[in-house]
């Protein structure tokens, strides 16, 4: 496709998306539309802007696919009571005066093994509610446990954002995962600081809320099983770069996709569970929960080619450079702009990646280190009140608008934490 559009029409037509995904209209038809007036702002004919659009929702197609095949480890891994289990059992061995570390952690191990980090805190969120109750800790420092434990996991986990940034930028979804450890340690161990610093700040669990969200575990697997499905599945997708380190050429030409790892681990551990007659059901449910997020993408392919075909890019490495600011910042910087502006780490991933992509690695950033840049810079302001998980997770521990916006600043301070260990770890270290 050679087409070319103005910056000033890549730009209009984000801000559209923006200020209807703020309208509630849905943000999939939010982008689409903002990527459609943004082409003919920015001087495309209607034919054009038809090529722009196709062109980018087909370059999202493989991360589409990816996501939908995750669906059924994720599936398994939520319905089957799986993901609880290990949460509770983090909680349980971790309790009393590390309540807060074990919550974070509980959110991060749950969303490390694949569950999206909104329904990682969904998960754990009756829990964190049963225990500030009882060790006197805030809503909203809970709510910072969750949020920011989550946040580390999303880095290291098979989630789509992931797949997204290895897509993006041509690399196994291994590699980034290995690549997001080191700052997602770091990113754990500032929200535990920042949790405990305000654990008496704010809203109380009343005895009523902790209460009603008491759930029936009874039909839950036991730990060995419930381990089963995220060991198998973090293994197989291990065993490349295991094998590199090891110097073995078998397990280096170990590459399956994670397209069938995914679902082969989820039916593995649904079968270990003895839940074979669920299996179905988990399936139904996996895509019940990836469909949302396929849409948005399909939406993010259509603005990301808007952007893709503009010269926004250039402009923005030519502001970076008139700044005397090193390249090495444009991985990160166009994570925060994207995720910031859809709220979604996943979207914004996506549209960082394939719209500065070219440009990121034009100025010397290997790949990988691009990825991990642009992934962790994704988590610095993907929590703003036009995307969804902020209200999930308000709804989740019942807080206030006020107090879950005074929470936002705090998960900037995690995801900063995050970003700035990546970019000094990639951009000039290794």
């Amino acid at each position: 496709m050679d087409i070319t559009v103005s910056w000033i029409g890549a730009l209009a037509g984000l801000s559209l998306a923006i200020t209807l995904i703020l309208f509630r209209l849905a943000p999939t038809y939010a982008l689409v539309l903002g990527a459609i007036v943004g082409a003919l702002i920015g001087g495309a004919n209607v034919t054009e802007t038809v090529s722009i659009i196709i062109a980018g929702t087909q370059s999202v197609m493989g991360t589409v696919v990816r996501i939908l095949a995750a669906g059924v480890f994720a599936g398994v891994m939520m319905e089957s009571g799986a993901a609880e289990t290990l949460a509770g059992v983090i909680v349980k061995k971790l309790g009393g005066s590390k309540a807060i570390l074990a919550l974070s952690l509980a959110t991060m191990v749950i969303t490390g093994v694949g569950v999206f980090i909104p329904v990682a805190v969904l998960i754990v969120a009756p829990i964190a509610l049963s225990v500030g109750n009882k060790m006197g800790y805030s809503k909203i420092a809970l709510l910072v446990a969750l949020s920011g434990g989550g946040k580390a996991g999303n880095i290291i986990s098979p989630n789509p954002n992931t797949i997204a940034a290895a897509s993006g930028f041509g690399l196994d979804i291994n590699k980034v995962m290995i690549a997001g450890f080191i700052p997602a340690v770091f990113g754990l161990i500032m929200t535990v600081i920042i949790a405990t610093a305000i654990n008496n700040k704010g809203t109380m669990v009343t005895d009523e809320e902790a209460k009603e969200l008491e759930k029936d575990t009874s039909n839950h697997p036991v730990l060995s099983k419930a381990l089963v499905a995220p060991i198998l599945a973090i293994v197989l997708l291990m065993l490349s770069p295991i094998g590199a380190v090891l110097g073995s050429d078998l397990l280096t030409n170990f590459k399956i996709d994670a397209m069938f790892i995914l679902p082969f681990a989820g039916i593995v551990g649904t079968l270990v569970m003895g839940k074979k007659a669920d299996l179905l059901t988990f399936c139904q449910a996996g895509l019940n929960r990836m469909t949302p997020t396929v849409l948005i993408i399909v939406g993010a392919g259509a603005i990301g080619g808007l952007i893709t075909a503009s010269d926004l890019s250039v402009q923005v490495v030519s502001l970076i450079d008139k700044m005397g600011v090193s390249g090495v910042f444009l991985a990160p910087i166009a994570g925060i702009l994207m995720a910031g502006a859809t709220a979604s780490t996943s979207t914004g991933t996506i549209l960082a990646a394939g719209s500065f992509g070219e440009a990121i690695l034009n100025t010397g950033t290997a790949p990988l280190a691009a990825a991990a840049m642009v992934h962790a810079g994704a988590t610095v302001i993907d929590h703003l009140p036009h995307g969804t998980y902020f209200h999930v997770s308000r709804d989740a521990l019942n807080v206030s608008f006020k107090d879950r916006m005074s929470v936002v600043g705090y998960e900037s301070l995690i995801g900063g934490t995050m970003m700035i260990v990546s970019t000094i770890l990639y951009g000039f270290v290794l």
